[in-house]
This record gives C-alpha cells, structure tokens and sequence, in this order.
C-alpha cells in the first residue's frame, strides 16, 4: 500500500512538473520575456604578410593572448632595405634634377653665350665693310668677278654665324622649355612613389595583430620562406563577444535592436551574462542544424546577433548559449 501510495505521490509531481514547465513555456512565449538558442559567433582572421620573405622570427605561440597592434613576427628585411635605399638616392636624383631645371642655365653659359654674340658681331660687320670695299673696286675693274663673289659669301657667313648665336644667347636667357620641366616634376613624382612603396614593403615585413585576441594556430617557423598571403597565424578575435541565435516569424516582432538580453552558458552554471540585440537580419533562413527541433526543421528563421558581456573570458567561440529577452527588471 506505501508502495502504490509513493508510485502515486511521484506521478503527481511529474505531472505538477509538466503543468509548470508547460505554463513557463506559454508565459515566456505569450508574456514579455522571449527564450532564444544560438552560439558564440566564430570569429576568426588569417594573418600573413603583404610580402615575400624569409620568416626571422615568430613572437607568439598558440594559445597566446595578444594585444591590437601587437608584433607577432618578422621577416629578414636586408632586400627591402637595399630597396628603399636604392629608391631614396633615385628620389634625390630627380630632385637634384628639376632644381636645374627651375633655376636655368648657369651664370657662366650665359657670359659665354654673351662674348660669342659680340664676336660674331664684330666678324659680321668686318665682313659688312669688306663687301663695300670690294663692290667699289669691282666697279672700276681693280678687282676680279671672284674676288667680289668671295666678299659676298664672307659677309652671309658671318651674319649666319651672328643669328645662330644670338638665338642660342635668347635661349640661355629664356631657360628650360616648361615642358621640359612638367616632365621633370612627373620623374620627381613618381621616385617618391617608389620611395614610398619601398618603405610601406618595408613596414609590411613586420606582422601586426589587427585587433586582440587569441593565438589559435601558428603556421609558420623562423627560417621559413613565404609567399604574400601566405597564413602565418590564425587568430581568434575575443572582443567584442558576439552570440548569433534564432527567431521565428510570429515573434519576431518582439525583438528590437537595442534591446536588453540576459544570456545562459553551460560552462556557468547559475549565472548570467548582460548582453544587447545588435541586429537582426532581414533575411529568412531555415533552422540551422546546431539548433533545430524535431518541431522546427522546417521553420524559417531570422538570425539576430548579440553582443554579450563577458569580463572573466568564460565564453568561447561556438559554444551554446541560451538567450533570454524582454524580462521584467528586478524590482
């Protein structure tokens, strides 16, 4: 009789049990609060370097927390020194050029320039008196047809010789055609692109954490030659926490980005974390295998993204986590 009477006591609280759990299940779904499933999102990122190289050193190991900005390796950089070098001296080249350019020719091509002028002035109008002279002597027979004929080209030649050099002297006086100088500032330009290029390689040969996180694999040793884009570390990003859950149609009007969450983990077992809606997506999905049901896997979704509260690092990347929104505040 004891026996039945615990076999009876024993069914009525599991179906007390199940009432309550039934009711909880109705409250949560037609009350304020709004129970999710998700995970932690993976976040990850391959690191490599932007250039070719052989690997002097590897900074951190697996495992390792690291700071934004942080080193994390580097390669042998007596190329891209050599380069940068090589770069620079062409820049001061170019410069050096268009300063002679800007400032015209010399002071001393110009006096030059200046005493061939009144030479080849003084040769033409020498020339100018001989041909009078030997006109006048033509006239009266003194003189041949040839001598006269010498005269005259004599006094061509110098006049030539004295345009020549007055257009060269014109020409000093001018400077450098502006063409001649765009071109040379184009040159000076494009050396200090290189030069520029040159000290970004560089810079690229030293491996910088893009934000903080965890060192999950460590590819590559020193000694290594690698290609650029080749994976070196890959990095777990940890910061901020982002919780990717699921929400059917008919309750998705009661999410809101902005809204306050409360957020469950196994690996805490009677705590909970502080988390806000992010976003959600406009897009429908079906259930996705790590949280589907028997009852919704067929169910079209929306995926929302929450980012959590974890100061003491208890959560971690793909772990199940339960989402809990829209709870009345403690009084």
């Amino acid at each position: 009789m004891s026996f039945s009477r615990r076999l009876l006591g024993i069914g009525v609280a599991l179906a007390f049990a199940l009432a309550a759990f039934g009711g909880w299940q109705w409250w949560s779904r037609e009350s304020g609060s709004l129970v999710l499933w998700g995970n932690v999102d993976i976040r990850q990122v391959e690191l490599s370097f932007r250039v070719d190289g052989r690997i002097a050193r590897v900074l951190v190991d697996e495992g390792a927390q690291v700071a934004p900005g942080q080193e994390l390796a580097h390669l042998e950089t007596d190329i891209l020194t050599l380069q940068k070098d090589q770069a620079a001296a062409l820049l001061e080249q170019q410069k050096a050029a268009l300063l002679r350019l800007e400032r015209g020719y010399r002071t001393e091509e110009i006096a030059q320039a200046r005493a061939a002028v009144a030479a080849s002035q003084a040769v033409a109008d020498n020339a100018l008196v001989h041909l009078r002279r030997v006109t006048a002597m033509r006239s009266s027979n003194a003189i041949s047809q040839k001598d006269l004929d010498n005269a005259r080209a004599g006094e061509r030649e110098a006049r030539a010789r004295l345009a020549s050099d007055n257009d060269r002297l014109r020409m000093l006086l001018a400077g450098y055609r502006e063409e001649e100088v765009l071109a040379q500032k184009a040159a000076v330009d494009s050396a200090s692109a290189a030069l520029e290029l040159a000290q970004t390689r560089l810079n690229d040969a030293r491996l910088l954490a893009p934000q903080g996180g965890v060192v999950l694999v460590r590819a590559r040793e020193a000694g290594a030659i690698v290609q650029a884009g080749q994976t070196v570390y890959t990095l777990a990003l940890t910061r901020p926490v982002w919780l990717r859950a699921y929400v059917d149609e008919p309750r998705l009007g009661r999410i809101k980005p902005g809204m306050s969450a409360r957020v469950l983990v196994d690996a805490a077992p009677g705590r909970s974390f502080a988390g806000t809606v992010g976003f959600i997506s406009p897009v429908a999905e079906f259930t996705p295998k790590t949280v589907e049901t028997d009852e919704v896997r067929t169910a079209l979704v929306y995926r929302v993204r929450i980012q959590a509260e974890d100061p003491e690092n208890v959560m971690r990347q793909g772990m199940p986590v339960t989402v809990i929104l829209g709870e009345e505040p403690a009084p």
